[in-house]
């Protein structure tokens, strides 16, 4: 049930799941990677299917769209509250003005900067994946396609693991809220488990997937930092902007390996 918990908590797409059984969040994290990975995989897959009959930059707005759709712009949702609550002159007005559902200016930047730097990324991959030099992360014999979606599944992993760290690391901030399930519940054995996906895939990308991998956990790490000393603790929306930044650095750390000529 700890696969279709995490489905069902990380997109929008149908799962079987009991209504009347409460969800274990905690330990459906164990497959939060894996279910980045198999999104990401799908996301750019489609994205250099789409890069034929399309331009590359409409292809990279059709994927995030796409992105937005499943997910329900989740970690998005996060980015956004952050941003706002920063904005707070101490740690209450802070939590509050996170709480509060209305978006505003800082949030609303966010959101749109994180949007046009991911698509500007997405661009750069799937231009870059055809270029005549091909980069160091299209193993020889690999096909385009499959070489993007590695690099895709790789990054969505990558960002659903990197919420784990920050809220093992982290005690809740609020009395309630949604995200306490997973900060209070997780254990590190959960956390452990849940980074074998993330870890295996950037050591099949080579010297990307550890650039990937360290542009992960800088992010996260500075994410984390911010929470404590802002908040005092982590939220859902601390970890859904973990994920969303942390996303945002795996994918440049892998543009930055794109060849020059």
């Amino acid at each position: 049930m700890g696969l279709l918990d995490a489905v069902a908590f990380l997109t929008r797409i149908p799962v079987p799941v009991s209504r009347s059984r409460v969800p274990d969040l905690a330990r459906a994290t164990v497959w939060f990677p894996l279910v980045g990975a198999v999104l990401g995989a799908v996301l750019l897959g489609l994205g250099t299917a789409l890069t034929g009959p399309l331009t590359v930059l409409v292809a990279a707005v059709l994927v995030v769209v796409l992105e937005l759709v499943v997910t329900g712009a989740l970690h998005l949702d996060g980015l956004a509250d952050v941003t706002d609550g920063l904005g707070g002159r101490d740690r209450g007005t802070r939590l509050r003005i996170m709480k509060d559902s209305a978006t505003g200016v800082y949030g609303a930047a966010a959101v749109v900067l994180c949007l046009v730097l991911e698509v500007a990324l997405l661009v750069a991959l799937l231009d870059g994946a055809t270029a005549a030099v091909p980069p160091t992360w299209l193993l020889p014999g690999l096909p385009a396609w499959a070489g993007v979606a590695l690099v895709g599944a790789t990054a969505w992993s990558l960002s659903r693991a990197a919420m784990l760290p920050v809220a093992l690391a982290l005690p809740y901030a609020r009395a309630e809220g949604t995200g306490r399930t997973v900060v209070e519940g997780l254990a590190p054995r959960h956390t452990l488990l849940a980074w074998v996906v993330p870890v295996v895939l950037c050591a099949v990308l080579g010297t990307t997937g550890a650039a990937m991998l360290l542009a992960a956990l800088l992010a996260t790490a500075g994410v984390g930092a911010l929470a404590r000393r802002t908040l005092g603790g982590a939220t859902g929306d601390v970890l859904g902007a973990t994920a969303q930044v942390a996303l945002l650095a795996a994918l440049l750390a892998a543009v930055a390996d794109l060849p020059t000529a």
